[in-house]
Formats: structure tokens, sequence, C-alpha cells
């Protein structure tokens, strides 16, 4: 078998989560990713960027001939794996209840034969630290495992079930055949920061949690103001939303996975599982306009701790605000298909990117005008922020696509500064708010620097950044954030310049590679930007 064969389709996972980890369940019914017990913490399950090492937790039909598809219940987190086979249907539903429903962290696998008796197989390889800790297995009566970690992780981990569990090679083992209608729980639980929730397994203690877990998000779709066309997407893309927001902190990750690859072989690989205050504010926008205030308002609350605290804004944040996110890479770990290097950290937590003052000056904005009006306290820390930006505009920086290789003075970063001190001048004014004279006076200065140093007469459209002869994609955000009118003519000559160089069929690139030797794919937010521009 192929090294590439071990491997998944990375569109063949759903996604299932608690508001403070997450996990990746794939079409052959395996979770292979999955950090316990919080976003940042070292994997338990990564068979997806290692399949002989990572470690997974794999429930599957002995019959190879089986077939499968996946579905959430309507309106939930709660993802169905299906078996399809000559002997009969079968199901496994995975759940991690809410923690307010459980002391702590919990994975339920609720696994049912439809029809038909079918025999079923079962490994639970847990591997701790990013799979650098060795671990023993200890029986704990016929239907209860303990891993326990050795090493400076000292993690402690329990699988119980119904069935007998086994030891093998440090692994939960089991066999066993599921009559037609018969079912069958495993409960993969963290133990390390509080008591057992599971004690003793009983089909009525799943129930329960199986109960509570889909009131839970049924009440949370259910608080939805959106009622347009596509609403069962709208709602499906507002659940994985929702499942990449802390709980505990209110901050929003980009992304529960790390090292997974932009292209396979390539060496993009990024660790993801961070604050990014650019993606997080664009997620601001969508939920206050779903009309999910509170966790709009859990958010503020967590980004104004940071402006209180940092004397200017970092790019990236952990999620509970710490700032080193110093990058590692896992040499032990071969990649997604072979993709390497593994990496965990982000380095680009260095880099400067005043973009950023743009989005969430403007989230700010937004939640001040629809959600709760700001308050002093909460003002003077926009201030400090903004006048660090007023007298710092013109910086170079690394730009929205995070270039490692060399600081420009971009477009993007430019026309987002002034974004920023007009939202905060909007704010000011809406609330007569005090406000210092030269605001103004920076906001003009920036508005008149994009024309004068970012449009090329020759090429008539504004540039990637100053003295660059392409375009980059960012530059549709240019009306959306009402910098320019959409029907002016020098965007109109900018977006027919988009359409012809980066625009294939209905995808669009980020930026021309032909000069830069780069292999780069469409990017589907700048689908949608200029799908919007088109609006």
């Amino acid at each position: 078998m192929g090294s590439h064969q071990k491997y998944q389709p990375i569109e063949n996972y759903g996604i299932i989560g608690d508001l403070r980890c997450a996990a990746l369940v794939s079409l052959d019914g395996s979770i292979d990713f999955m950090c316990f017990p919080d976003f940042d913490s070292p994997s338990i399950f990564a068979k997806i960027l290692d399949s002989e090492k990572g470690g997974s937790f794999a429930i599957s039909p002995v019959n190879r001939d089986a077939k499968s598809k996946q579905i959430y219940l309507s309106e939930t987190n709660i993802l169905l794996t299906r078996f399809f086979l000559p002997e009969g249907m079968a199901e496994i539903m995975d759940f991690m209840p809410i923690r307010n429903h459980c002391n702590g962290n919990l994975l339920v696998r609720r696994l049912t034969s439809i029809k038909g008796d079918i025999s079923f197989k079962m490994r639970c390889s847990p591997r701790f630290n990013y799979a650098q800790d060795k671990h023993i297995a200890k029986a704990a009566g016929q239907n209860e495992i303990i891993f326990k970690a050795r090493g400076k992780n000292d993690a402690t981990v329990k699988l119980v079930s119904a069935c007998p569990l086994h030891i093998k090679g440090n692994d939960a083992y089991s066999e066993f055949t599921l009559k037609q209608g018969e079912t069958i729980d495993f409960l993969f639980e963290n133990i390390h920061e509080s008591a057992s929730f599971v004690e003793h397994y009983s089909k009525d203690i799943v129930d329960e949690l199986f109960d509570k877990t889909i009131a839970y998000w049924k009440d949370w779709v259910a608080q939805c103001s959106y009622t347009g066309r596509w609403r069962e997407i709208v709602i499906r893309s507002a659940l994985v939303l929702k499942l990449l927001i802390s709980e505990r902190f209110g901050s929003i990750i980009a992304a529960p996975t790390f090292s997974l690859p932009e292209w396979i072989g390539g060496m993009k690989n990024w660790d993801y599982r961070f604050v990014w205050i650019r993606d997080a504010s664009f997620v601001i926008y969508v939920l206050i306009r779903l009309g999910y205030k509170e966790e709009a308002g859990k958010f503020m609350k967590w980004i104004m701790q940071v402006l209180k605290k940092e004397s200017h804004l970092h790019v990236m944040y952990g999620i509970d605000g710490y700032t080193k996110l110093t990058e590692h890479t896992l040499e032990h770990l071969e990649g997604y298909c072979q993709s390497s290097p593994v990496r965990i950290g982000n380095a680009a937590y260095t880099q400067r990117q005043l973009d950023i003052y743009g989005e969430l000056i403007d989230a700010i904005y937004l939640y001040d005008a629809y959600v709760t009006p700001i308050t002093h306290e909460e003002w003077i820390a926009v201030r400090e922020q903004v006048n660090w930006l007023s007298k710092n505009w013109d910086q170079p920086g690394n730009g929205i696509w995070e270039f490692r290789e060399v600081e420009r003075k971009y477009l993007y970063p430019r026309f987002m500064c002034w974004v920023a001190l007009d939202r905060a001048i909007r704010i000011a004014t809406n609330r007569s708010l005090p406000l210092p004279d030269h605001w103004v006076k920076e906001r003009d200065k920036i508005y008149n620097s994009v024309f004068a140093d970012f449009w090329d007469k020759k090429k008539k459209a504004f540039v990637a950044y100053q003295g660059a002869k392409e375009i980059d994609a960012s530059c549709l955000l240019m009306p959306l954030m009402r910098f320019i009118s959409p029907k002016d003519p020098l965007w109109l000559s900018t977006f027919e310049c988009v359409e012809r160089e980066l625009v294939v069929d209905t995808l669009v690139y980020r930026f021309s590679t032909q000069d830069k030797g780069m292999k780069e794919g469409t990017f589907s937010l700048c689908s949608f930007w200029f799908t919007e521009c088109l609006s």
C-alpha cells in the first residue's frame, strides 16, 4: 500500500466538539485527530498526521466491503457515520457533551446495528503529547481501561464500555457482534483535572447525555435570527463556527488543527489552534448578523482584556490571551501524506500586520451599534490602540497572507488602517466620546496615500504593495469596507483587473504566482469577496 493510500482525504472527516476541544471523525469510523483536553493541548490522536505513530480511536465493521457516509443530526453537532454492508446497516453516533453537562471532557461513541447481525472491531490507541510520550494501559475491571502518560505530560484518560475490553500493546481492543437493534457505547474521558464523571457505565447515562447535548445545540440554533435563503447551509456553517469558540475564555480560534498541508507534499503546514485577530473579527461580523450577541459579547470581553495589557496588538494570541507561540517542528511525525515538516506553535505571532486594527475596530464599531454601547473603560482601551496606530500606520509589514520572506508596505493594511481610524471616529461621534484631534488628519493622510502610492496608471488598478506590478485579491475588500464607492471608475478598473488575472471560473486566487515559482490553489474566502463585490 502506497503511503498516500494510508490516509483518508481531508474532506472525508466530520468534526465534533465540546467548545473546549474538537475531534475529526473519518468516513471509516476512526477518530484520527483530537487535541485533549483543550484546543491547544498536545494531541492524543493524530493518525491524520502519521498513519503509524499518531494514534487513533477506530470502530469499524470486520467486513471490509462496507461503504459509508456521514451526516449530522439536524441542527446539531452530533455526527452519524453509517456503514452499508451486504449483511445489513450500522451506525456510529459521535458527540461530545457540553462541559456543564458533565465534569470534564467526554467523548461518546454509540454504535448501533440498524439492520442485520454485524461484527465489529474496536481499537483505541492514544498517543500522548503529540505521540512523544509513552504510556501504560491498565485494566480496571472487565469493561474499563485507564491510560496514563509517562513523561512531562501526566495526562490520564479512561475508556469505558459495556463490552469486554482487552489490552494489546498498551492499546484497548475488542471484537464483538451486534444483533439487529442492539446498541453499545464507548465513553472516552479525561480524568486528569477532576474526578471521573462516568464511575460506572450505564445506558441511562448516555441517553441523558445525548438528550442534553441535542437540546443544547437545538436551543442554540433557535437563537439564530437569519431567515433568508439557504438557511440550512448557513446554520451548518454557524454550528462549525460555534465549535471554534472557547466556552471558557470567549476567544475564537482559527481552526482546531495543526500542520494539515496547504498542498500535498508542501511545506506550508501551519498550526492554527490560536486566535488570529483578523479571523476572529470576521467571525464577530457573522455572529452579530446571525443574532448571536452572547458569543460576540464574550469575545469582546476577552479582547478588551487583551487591549488593556498591550501597548499595541499582536497578530495572534493563545486562547487565554498568551502571546508566546514559539514554533517547533515534530521531526518524528511524517505529516499528512508525508507532507513535512509537522509544526506546532506559529512564528507568525512575531509579524507586523497592521490590517488587524481595521478588522477589530470595525467589529467593535458593529458591536457598539448593534449589541451594546461601548463602556468608558473599553473606550479608553480602544483609544490607546488607535493612538498607537495613528503614529505607526506607515510601517512595512508581512501583509494579510503572512509572507515570511520580506516586509513591505502593502495595500490591504494601508486601507484597513483607514478603516480603523474611520470606525474609531464614528464610535466617538455616535456616542459623543472624547477623541484626539489628530485622528481625522491621520485618517485623511492614509486615504490620500492609497491613491498616491498604490494606484498604477499603466495597469489601471490598485497594486498589491508600493512599487508592485501585480494585484492582490485582498483589494476586493476596498468597497466592502466602504473605503471606495463600488461604482468609482478607479475601482471598476481594478475589479476588471482582478477578474482578468486572478479569477478562474467562479474561483479566485489570492495573488498571481506566475513569477514566484509557487504552487498555489484558489482561496475560497476570496471567491466570496468577489461574489459580494459583484452583488
